[in-house]
């Protein structure tokens, strides 16, 4: 236990002395102001392009914006930072293999399973803590100028979609387990999330795929209950671990 804690800690500085979480927060914060900052501008940018608008035949009524309108604007820009997410962390374990550090943590009597569990430990609370400075940000802001009432299962809307987000971590580890170089962890992690968004595709598919937790949209209007989203949640969970599972035997077999 005592060299998995200090592994975590040396891994944690690493991240802190190379910038990459200082980077994410920033991120995650900027679009955390970005989300009311869009809805409350929104009724001004359409009143000043409403002339040029009025010149092609096209009339721009009154736009009417509340915390719904910045809530729809969190879960569109939420991809984009879990992008950024994968981009700043696809070299987890590469960096490693191409420096030799990880030999030389194994030499000291390191378990290689706990490399693993560390790194996942490390992202996920990453993750977590980004994802919730985000939420934080625009809720705080939404209370201040709407009323964050009228997003219907806002909480729970927002864990499927952090829920979506541990996956996609868990298949950064996955592929960082076997693969040189980041650009095939980039690669495999977007193959993955694609095959996922097209098996939602599948009426049929759709409750069991991933993907559909990021149809936050849909419970937020009410359209869909919380029921809809059970399947796909256990499936996530279900191939978190899966993926963690296999990860841990491939590291054990690897050579550095």
């Amino acid at each position: 236990m005592r060299s998995l804690l200090c592994f975590l800690k040396k891994e944690y500085l690493e991240t802190v002395r190379t910038g990459k979480l200082m980077i994410l927060i920033l991120l995650f914060v900027l679009f955390g102001n970005m989300n009311p900052a869009i809805a409350k501008l929104t009724p001004w940018m359409m009143e000043m392009i409403s002339d040029t608008m009025a010149e092609s035949g096209l009339a721009v009524t009154n736009v009417q914006v509340d915390a719904m309108t910045s809530w729809t604007q969190f879960f569109k820009n939420i991809p984009i930072a879990l992008i950024a997410f994968i981009l700043i962390f696809s070299d987890i374990f590469t960096k490693e293999y191409k420096s030799g550090t990880l030999l030389l943590l194994l030499t000291k009597g390191l378990s290689r399973y706990k490399i693993v569990l560390a790194k996942t430990v490390l992202l996920l609370s990453f993750w977590t803590t980004c994802y919730g400075l985000c939420f934080a940000v625009t809720y705080g802001y939404n209370a201040y100028f709407w009323d964050n009432s009228f997003a219907d299962n806002l909480f729970f809307a927002v864990f499927i979609w952090w829920l979506f987000g541990v996956w996609v971590i868990c298949l950064i580890i996955l592929f960082s387990s076997f693969l040189q170089n980041n650009t095939g962890v980039i690669l495999g992690t977007g193959i993955s999330v694609l095959s996922a968004y097209l098996l939602s595709v599948i009426p049929k598919a759709k409750a069991y795929s991933p993907a559909a937790l990021m149809d936050a949209h849909s419970l937020l209007t009410g359209t869909e209950g919380l029921n809809t989203y059970i399947r796909a949640i256990v499936m996530a969970a279900v191939l978190c671990m899966v993926c963690i599972a296999v990860s841990i035997p491939i590291i054990n077999k690897k050579q550095f």
